[in-house]
């Protein structure tokens, strides 16, 4: 049987994009608690996440997120991870609040959900480093999934890594809107 390299790179993506998902799954995490979400979209829904990229440059986000809109088009898979806001129970101080209870009712943001989005994003990437699928994390992706509720309604930090099996990468050579 013969395979076209377009339907191998496809299934290689699908692959890469899981042990990603895997990676930041098993990244470490503080006080062995798991707060993140994570998923992968391609196709459609992919598609619609560029074009709410486009709507939200439109109605006055930043120029440069349709540059991120057009790398979202140029990727056959985008994964998505984002950082849910629950109390970790350290009440460690860090956000300015004695207790995680005080700090949650005052709206905080925990630190170690950030940090621990970090760390996941980390791992995910090298996955695809090794793997050599081109990726690139985009905020601008992540923040546009948040708005359009592609995330539970407690994520207060997201990230997008669209990724690339092409001759070129086409998240290397970007340029900054004038």
């Amino acid at each position: 049987m013969r395979y076209d390299s377009i339907s191998a790179e496809q299934r290689h993506i699908e692959a890469i994009a899981a042990e990603m998902l895997a990676a930041a799954r098993t990244a470490p995490k503080a006080h062995g608690l798991d707060k993140l979400e994570c998923f992968a979209l391609d196709g459609e829904e992919k598609d619609a996440l560029a074009e709410k990229m486009r709507e939200y440059v439109a109605s006055g986000g930043p120029a440069f997120f349709e540059r991120d809109a057009n790398n979202i088009d140029q990727a056959q898979m985008v994964l998505l991870f984002g950082a849910v806001n629950e109390p970790y129970g350290l009440n460690c101080g860090y956000c300015g609040e004695e207790t995680c209870k005080e700090a949650m009712e005052k709206g905080r943001k925990c630190f170690f959900a950030a940090h621990d989005l970090g760390l996941a994003i980390g791992s995910a990437v090298s996955k695809a480093t090794d793997g050599r699928v081109d990726c690139r994390v985009l905020y601008s992706a992540g923040t546009v999934a948040k708005e359009i509720k592609l995330f539970r309604s407690d994520v207060f930090a997201a990230i997008a890594i669209p990724l690339s099996v092409s001759k070129k990468n086409p998240f290397f050579d970007r340029k900054w809107p004038k």
